[in-house]
């Protein structure tokens, strides 16, 4: 049977007609010479269309029933795509055989297999249509994550694979920097790899770790695993395992890490980590820990023993799940001491942290009413004072301001129809409680409840064409389930044990209420003040002053519920109080305030020319003051005193934005005794300077140092090219040396010369940031003292793009002393990372190395050693 044979042509053929040979059937070819009863029927062995594509040539062989593709040649069949530099198809005998090309550039065109999701590389394949077997030399497969290389590959079928001498890593790179060699292992691909003795090579040196066999499992789906633990040794706790335990891939939406931690002198921690995620609707994580820690040995008398715990959950919510609900929670508590003194904690901003904090939070909005509820549960915890407070619930509803005088289609024109209300409701249950009551019974006995009713409305009136009057009402009703009741009782005993009597507080249940109101008016304007100037760069200086002054009235709402009782066995001896003094949200305001508010804010801008005056640049406008307030009162009911300290704060920018300038003051206007007490007589001439705080901020980088590289390229117009201009800093540096055999540098293409050159130059990138703190404190005037004066200090420099060393630190100037010091080195070393954290010196001396492969197929492959802080616990 002769078939037809396409002519060999140099240029791009289309493509061959598809060959199909159907069940029990002969096949079918135009334009045949020969007699159909002289081809044999033959039983099915290629059940699918194959397509077949050359760049260059397709040779068909009638007689031994091949056909040969040449250059970009490609094969489907089924689910099979094959590429390479040459095909041969061999029906008679079922098979495609694939090479590359080899001539003078090299072996190139090396044949790629692909299989549904499998690809994989080689210098040459041997494919069997009918039994599916393969075999491969010289293969680069990628099974989720993992390149090995191999030799000589036999494919036995599409679930097993048998390779001998074999390479197997993660880096990407032609020659990987590291991998794991083998003699044989077995493949079965995205399920496992199983090898027989292999060693880790690193830049092709051969290392002696060993292993008799490894498994590694394959999977597109999270599996679960034993974590190889971190040693180490420390003074006070001995030799330790750490961070070592199982992980629990439980389903696609959540797993489990069960970590633990042990010491030879008795210590012992577990942490239990889970993160969930469900797509479009909510994700987050929980943590527990606790740490057993024992310091000394029992029996001697430095022994101490703690048990410390901590709680950590992160809950988010999808937009886009609800758009008119949510539900958040970031819940951080535990023990007070805990980050303080655990032995596996590395976040040096946690040991930092004095406050611990929690909320739990489901928002509502009513579609179609200005109402919103707000349930939450929240958390406050000192850990110097070990003083907790929670509120478990606390509700508000709230109501966006209406306007109910409103004209048709909601015109609001007069100061009638302006008129807005704002109502609002919160209630609370809190506790107050400490460590050691914490998570029992006790601190639920304590508990105060309340409920807070507020209603607002206000309303502006444009008077006297450019002054803005806004008056105001503010309502507020507060209800109590509980009230205290004072009375006197004369058993109480002093310290030495003799009766002189007190008052006791009884807590009585029963619903009680009070409300009260205040009136308010406000008259603000804005006054602009603008100086040109005609000569300079500097175009005008504009000065905006708000001032605002204020009055406020609101009764004594206190009186009607004051009572009496006598305090100490002295008959004239009394206290007052009102039965709401131990609620949440206070009691009634006492005292009659009857006052007037003053400020001034002050802006001062500037407009400045561009450098160029023909340039088409706008001018530029630059904040000279940010802020310039002064704040004061005069309280009209009072009988002396009457003024307030005034409140001093300003604020600017300087050096592009670069550094920030803050300042805040109290300045009391009345003179004090020589007791410190204020007396009703002004200082002479000045203020007086109670509180005095600065703070500045300021950032810097490599960057800000670096020029326009437009303004620092000159183009050569004489025939030898663009030519780098270096500016002072070395920004603008060749990206190569300037060697004489590169053509950039032959003079006139004709001649080379040797040219001096430096042996490197390059850009630092780095930044630096600097935090400078001082606070002036003398509020009796008998002799001020500086509370705080320090400077803090951060950052980091990239002494190559992989290499990068960070740094925190800072200075007390008062205590001459530096404070919390941490110093970071990391290092990308392409498949492997480095990173090595050091606290030098202070109670929380410590330091953290490792070293392990990126990836998190081989992240076992790794060394880490920790150094705990050996710290005191009392």
């Amino acid at each position: 049977m002769n078939l037809n044979v396409a002519k060999k042509d140099t240029n791009s053929i289309k493509k061959d007609s598809v060959i199909t040979v159907l069940k029990d059937s002969i096949i079918k070819v135009k334009n045949d010479t020969i007699k159909t009863d002289s081809i044999k029927k033959s039983k099915e062995v290629i059940d699918g269309i194959i397509t077949h594509d050359a760049e260059d040539y397709t040779i068909q062989n009638a007689k031994d029933k091949t056909v040969t593709l040449y250059n970009k040649a490609q094969v489907t069949y089924t689910d099979i795509d094959l590429k390479a530099g040459i095909i041969i198809l061999d029906y008679k005998n079922n098979t495609v055989y694939a090479k590359g090309i080899k001539d003078s550039l090299g072996y190139h065109q090396r044949p790629v297999f692909k299989q549904g999701g499998q690809e994989s590389e080689q210098d040459s394949i041997l494919f069997n249509f009918k039994t599916k077997k393969a075999l491969v030399y010289g293969v680069k497969t990628d099974q989720d994550g993992i390149i090995t290389y191999g030799e000589k590959t036999k494919r036995v079928n599409d679930s097993t694979i048998y390779m001998r001498k074999l390479r197997f890593t993660t880096s990407k790179k032609d020659n990987p920097d590291y991998y794991i060699a083998t003699n044989k292992a077995k493949l079965v691909p995205g399920k496992k790899i199983i090898v027989g003795g292999s060693n880790l090579v690193l830049a092709d040196v051969p290392t002696p770790v060993y292993l008799p066999f490894a498994y590694f499992p394959l999977t597109d789906k999270r599996t679960s695993g034993f974590i190889i633990p971190s040693w180490g040794d420390s003074n006070s706790q001995g030799f330790f395992l750490q961070n070592g335990g199982y992980y629990f891939a439980l389903s696609d939406y959540f797993d489990l890490t069960v970590l633990g931690d042990i010491y030879t002198n008795g210590s012992w921690g577990l942490r239990g980590d889970s993160n969930y995620r469900v797509r479009y609707k909510f994700s987050g994580n929980f943590s527990i820990r606790f740490e057993n820690i024992i310091q000394s040995i029992k029996g001697l008398s430095d022994f101490s023993r703690a048990t410390n715990f901590n709680i950590a959950w992160r809950h988010s919510q999808d937009s886009k799940a609800s758009p008119n609900s949510r539900f958040s929670a970031s819940v951080n508590l535990g023990s007070s001491r805990f980050f303080r003194e655990s032995l596996n904690e590395t976040n040096g901003s946690q040991f930092l942290t004095n406050t611990l904090s929690s909320s739990i939070s489901y928002y509502k909005n009513f579609v179609g009413t200005p109402f919103n509820m707000n349930v939450s549960a929240t958390h406050s915890q000192n850990t110097n004072t070990r003083v907790i407070n929670m509120t478990l619930p606390s509700l508000q509803l709230n109501m966006d301001r209406i306007y109910p005088f409103t004209g048709k289609n909601g015109v609001k024109k007069n100061p009638i129809q302006k008129i807005g209300v704002n109502y609002s409701m919160q209630a609370d249950n809190r506790i107050t409680t400490t460590d050691d009551e914490f998570f029992t019974s006790k601190m639920f006995k304590n508990a105060r409840v309340g409920f807070q009713h507020n209603v607002s409305a206000n309303t502006n009136i444009k008077a006297f064409k450019y002054f803005t009057l806004s008056p105001s009402i503010n309502y507020k009703d507060v209800w109590y389930l509980k009230s205290i009741s004072k009375r006197f009782d004369n058993t109480i005993k002093n310290n030495e044990g003799l009766e002189v009597g007190g008052t006791v507080t009884d807590t009585i249940s029963g619903f009680n209420r009070f409300n009260e109101y205040n009136l308010g008016v406000s008259l603000s304007t804005n006054i602009y003040g603008t100086f040109n100037f005609k000569k300079g760069r500097l175009k005008a200086i504009r000065h905006t002053i708000r001032p605002s002054i204020s009055y406020g009235y609101r009764p004594d709402f206190a009186q009607q519920h004051l009572r009496t009782v006598q305090s100490s066995s002295i008959p004239i001896a009394f206290e007052t109080y009102t039965p709401f003094d131990n609620g949440i949200y206070g009691g009634p305001s006492s005292g009659l305030s009857n006052s007037i508010g003053i400020s001034v804010n002050n802006v001062l801008e500037a407009k400045v020319a561009p450098k160029d005056p023909d340039s088409d640049e706008e001018d530029k406008k630059i904040t000279i003051l940010n802020n310039l307030n002064f704040s004061t009162s005069y309280n009209i009911a009072a009988d002396s005193l009457r003024w307030s300290p005034v409140s001093v704060s300003a604020g600017t920018r300087l050096f592009k934005d670069k550094l920030a300038l803050n300042a805040n003051a109290s300045l009391d206007p009345y003179q004090v005794n020589s007791e410190g007490q204020r007396i009703d007589k002004f200082n002479p001439g000045l203020f007086r300077l109670t509180n005095l705080g600065v703070t500045a901020n300021y950032s810097l980088s490599s960057k800000d140092f670096e020029k326009d590289k437009d303004d620092n390229k000159k183009q050569n117009q004489e025939g030898n090219g663009a030519q780098n201009t270096p500016d002072v800093f070395g920004n603008d540096f060749p990206t190569t040396n300037n060697f004489a055999g590169n053509p950039r540098n032959r003079q006139n293409n004709q001649e080379e010369t040797t040219k001096e050159t430096k042996l490197y130059r390059a850009n630092i990138p780095w930044t630096l940031n600097l935090v400078y703190a001082m606070n002036y404190s003398n509020p009796n005037g008998l002799g001020g003292s500086v509370t705080n004066n320090s400077l803090m200090f951060s950052g980091d420099v990239e002494l190559s793009p992989k290499w990068k060393v960070g740094f925190s630190s800072g200075y007390d100037i008062k205590e001459n002393a530096f404070t919390y010091t941490r110093l970071n080195f990391s290092r990308d070393l392409d498949s492997w990372r480095f990173n090595f954290s050091w606290t030098p010196f202070g109670t929380n001396s410590s330091y953290y190395f490792f070293i392990g492969v990126k990836s998190s197929v081989l992240s076992d492959l790794k060394w880490d050693k920790n150094k705990p802080p050996d710290r005191r616990l009392f």
